[in-house]
């Protein structure tokens, strides 16, 4: 079922500010998409949903041509302010399934960087095989909390506030470890007939958050954004109270990156 594009639309409220809290994609991830696709600069990149720019500066700072197209006025504008620096790289406003390319564009691969899930199934996979060669790659990951066996207990203490004010976690509780997360994207794939998975990677890693810092981070999560202002206020009341107690006031939020190349069939 493809995700409300009231909740996509969110994140362009959190233009100003989704580079700093967000972060990075781990450099390994750059190097093993190189190595699965074999690709080397100049190519042609093609990028859905780049955002600020976050997964764009990375291939741009390598040499790569990228097209990048971003469905947020106020991103996308953020994305060209960053990436000024670049001239073959440009940055498109409209969403990837009305725009229209050049009648002769070609890539060597498009890539999506926590965006693809938010593209209608009908369409994505579709387009996007028009726009690549036979042989050509598409390349999507996304950055999701990680529940690692040495998991923070914060996160197990700020559920029972999400679960009071009806934002409870939609999946089991709690998650499995991310080495046991299923891999949706694999057989989205392989169902769409036109692309064939050439290598998966998963990568994980945690950061330490403030208490500001972690409430600026959850200020970009679509969910967060669209919240009701006084369950919002609430829960942050209770993130702030219950880092208070800590002696550094700081938490550990894992990451993991679920990364999958295929190939054009």
């Amino acid at each position: 079922m493809p995700h409300d594009r009231r909740l996509y639309a969110t994140f362009d409220k959190a233009a100003s500010t989704y580079q700093v809290a967000r972060p990075g994609y781990p450099a390994e991830l750059y190097s093993d998409l190189l190595t699965i696709t074999g690709l080397t600069p100049p190519a042609h990149l093609l990028e859905v949903g780049c955002g600020p720019g976050k997964a764009t500066l990375p291939l741009a700072r390598m040499g790569f041509r990228i097209t990048a197209v971003e469905f947020g006025e106020a991103l996308a504008a953020e994305a060209r302010h960053r990436l000024a620096e670049f001239p073959d790289v440009s940055v498109i406003t409209s969403s990837f399934e009305s725009w229209e390319p050049p009648a002769d564009a070609r890539f060597d691969l498009l890539y999506a960087a926590t965006a693809w899930k938010w593209l209608d199934p009908e369409v994505k996979y579709a387009k996007a095989a028009t726009l690549l060669p036979k042989g050509g790659h598409l390349a999507v990951w996304n950055a999701d909390h990680a529940f690692p066996a040495d998991a923070d207990p914060f996160f197990f203490e700020i559920q029972k506030v999400y679960e009071e004010i009806g934002e409870g976690h939609d999946e089991t509780w709690p998650p499995p470890l991310p080495e046991d997360e299923p891999n949706l994207i694999v057989p989205e794939f392989e169902k769409s007939g036109l692309f064939s998975v050439t290598g998966t990677r998963l990568y994980v890693w945690g950061l330490r958050y403030t208490a500001d810092e972690y409430l600026a981070l959850l200020d970009t999560f679509s969910g967060h954004i669209a919240m009701e202002p006084a369950k919002r206020r609430h829960l942050y009341q209770e993130i702030r109270r219950l880092l208070a107690a800590r002696p550094d006031g700081r938490l550990t939020r894992h990451w993991s990156v679920a990364l999958t190349v295929g190939r054009r069939r």
